[in-house]
Parts: structure tokens; sequence; C-alpha cells
């Protein structure tokens, strides 16, 4: 089963304007997660919805929320060990 996973920007890396990346915090396991094509414009502190590395698109703060607390009740996120495959 595939899972995208809310997370929050801590930092953007705008260096290679042809892959603009950012640090995201997945409930506190850090992983780079590529915003170059989001349809919206995000800045350190907004929640985005990823999936293999790439964010899909933005969320706002409770959606994230809930969608995490959603996922711990079912056991699919753990504090510290979110269930998602950055590679």
């Amino acid at each position: 089963m595939c899972l995208a996973v809310p997370g929050k920007i801590v930092s953007i890396n705008s260096t290679d304007p042809e892959l603009k990346m950012a640090k995201v915090d997945f409930d506190g396991m850090l992983a780079d997660v590529c915003i170059q094509w989001l349809p919206e414009e995000v800045k350190v502190g907004d929640y985005i919805l990823a999936h293999v590395g790439m964010a899909l698109n933005k969320l706002d703060e409770e959606d994230a929320r809930l969608t995490l607390e959603s996922l711990r009740q079912m056991g699919e996120l753990n504090e510290g060990n979110a269930a998602i495959d950055d590679s």
C-alpha cells in the first residue's frame, strides 16, 4: 500500500533552481523532499503531503495534525519513526 505522509518544512534549499528541495520533519524524522513541482509556493513552517520524496500538495496545520493522529491510531506511525520512504 502506498502512503503519503504530512510533514512540516524546516528548511528550504533553493541553490539549484531546477530542483528545489526542503528538509521536512515527519513527526520527528527528518527527510529531504522535492518541492519543485508544487502548484503553490511553500515556506518554512508550512505543512506538505509527501510520498517517496516528492511533495504532492500543501496542507493546513489542522489537516496535517488530524492525518498524523489517524496514522498513529492505525499503528502506521510511531513517534519519531514515520512511515515514509525517502529513497
